[in-house]
């Protein structure tokens, strides 16, 4: 196979071709060089980025306009509902308790702490702008969209607050996010940066999951929150890494 694919880019047809848009080649390249800082890092974060925001502009619209994710949200919201137990509920309390914004902003300045011990101050610059940045962002988008919470005769929990993004999402999304970030800088392996994600994803599903269950979210405020905070936290990271970087070559 790599001497029929050596032979295919020898072929005087191809060598035109490569010869035609050099430049063009010469960009992926660099768009997907692992040692420059604007190389396959940079790109994986922008594709992620537009993802995210792609993924929350197209669930916010849904929202806005009534459209069929508005029946989903119901659906779902009332079949969780229905098969509430009182055991499982403690234990979505305390879950959700524990992911709240107290909770969070706890671990956030332990989180800081550590770092202006350790003077890792770029990391430290990343999470004030992740964290107290990304909380403020969702007090906002929740006052433009002014979206209901679900409304149970019997509810297991009860808020006065509006319910588009969920705030225990997106506090769990950018800390959890932000420490498998932090965690995965000193990781050689990219297997063990894939399971820092991994495990960080499942720990912001679980969160997710329990305000859906307590009936004080939406299906559709947990995937907005997830997404935002998404690329709410991959701006966050890529502006004080390109700092980083900045002040290093200077």
């Amino acid at each position: 196979m790599t001497h029929w694919l050596k032979r295919l880019l020898l072929a005087p047809r191809v060598e035109a071709a490569a010869r035609r848009f050099a430049r063009e080649i010469a960009f992926v390249r660099a768009r997907l060089a692992r040692d420059s800082t604007v190389g396959l890092r940079l790109t994986l974060s922008v594709l992620l980025f537009i993802g995210a925001t792609w993924l929350f502009a197209g669930v916010a619209e849904d929202v806005v306009t009534g459209d069929p994710l508005v029946e989903v949200d119901r659906q779902i919201s009332q079949w969780v509902h229905a098969h509430a137990t009182p055991g499982l509920t403690r234990w979505m309390l305390a879950i959700t308790d524990a992911h709240g914004i107290a909770a969070t902003s706890i671990l956030g300045l332990a989180i800081g702490a550590y770092l202006t011990w350790r003077k890792q101050w770029h990391w430290l610059l990343a999470l004030v702008i992740t964290l107290p940045g990304g909380m403020l962002s969702n007090l906002l988008l929740k006052q433009i969209f002014r979206r209901d919470r679900p409304i149970f005769d019997d509810r297991l929990a009860s808020l006065v607050t509006y319910s588009f993004p969920s705030g225990h999402v997106t506090g769990a999304t950018l800390f959890y996010g932000f420490l498998a970030a932090f965690l995965a800088s000193r990781m050689p392996r990219w297997q063990q940066r894939l399971q820092l994600v991994a495990g960080a994803a499942l720990l912001v599903i679980v969160v997710g999951t329990t305000r859906i269950y307590l009936g004080v979210h939406h299906f559709s405020d947990v995937v907005a929150a997830a997404a935002w905070s998404t690329a709410w936290l991959v701006l966050a990271l890529t502006a004080v890494d390109t700092l980083r970087h900045k002040k290093r070559l200077d």
